[in-house]
Formats: structure tokens, sequence, C-alpha cells
């Protein structure tokens, strides 16, 4: 889930060698409004057959939140992540905050 044009997406996520790793990829010209709309996450979650009562959005970025928030899905701030021009992170209405990437596990259900 990004902002960025596909163009721009798809050559970083292969070089990076996640492409093959991600079950949807959705780029800022994917739908019709890009972050802070929640179009994007809605998709995605469609994409996967989710419900949005199941997913848990990550962003470093104040429109994360809202997208996320507007979409009806728990929002995670990544405090070690770009946190833009938004102010102070721990004031954004998030669902929770996590300093590295391994504490998101403590927010995800347990696998059955």
């Amino acid at each position: 889930m990004t902002n960025k044009a596909e163009r721009f997406t798809t050559p970083v996520l292969a070089a990076l060698g996640l492409a093959r790793r991600a079950a949807v990829v959705v780029s800022g010209d994917t739908t019709a409004f890009a972050k802070p709309h929640p179009g994007s996450l809605l998709h995605a979650a469609t994409a996967l057959g989710a419900t949005v009562e199941s997913c848990v959005y990550v962003g470093d970025d104040l429109r994360d939140v809202q997208a996320g928030s507007a979409a009806g899905m728990a929002t995670i701030v990544a405090e070690y992540g770009y946190l833009g021009d938004g102010g102070q992170c721990r004031d954004w209405p998030a669902t929770g905050w996590i300093a590295t990437p391994e504490e998101l596990l403590d927010w995800l259900p347990p696998k059955p």
C-alpha cells in the first residue's frame, strides 16, 4: 500500500525481491483516490478476501492512520518509519504504536 504511482512501485518491489511475496499491491493510482481516502485500503481488503474488522493497517504517516480509521481498520503507527509532517506520532488517533517490526506480533491474533 503506497501513494506512489504503479510505475514507481513495481520496479522498487521487484528490485527488493518483494513483488512475489505480496498477496496484493496497491499503488497511489490503483484506485481513484490516494490516502487518506480509505478506498485503497478497502480495495486491498477486498482483493485479499478480508473483512475490515480483521485488518490491521500499519503506517508511518498521519494519512495512514486517517485512511485506516476511515476504512474501519485498526491502525498501528510504525514509529521507526517516515513519520511525515504530522507532528508527534503519539498524538495521532491510532490504535497503537510500535518501535520495531517485531512488536506488531503483539497486535495480531495468535494463529489457530
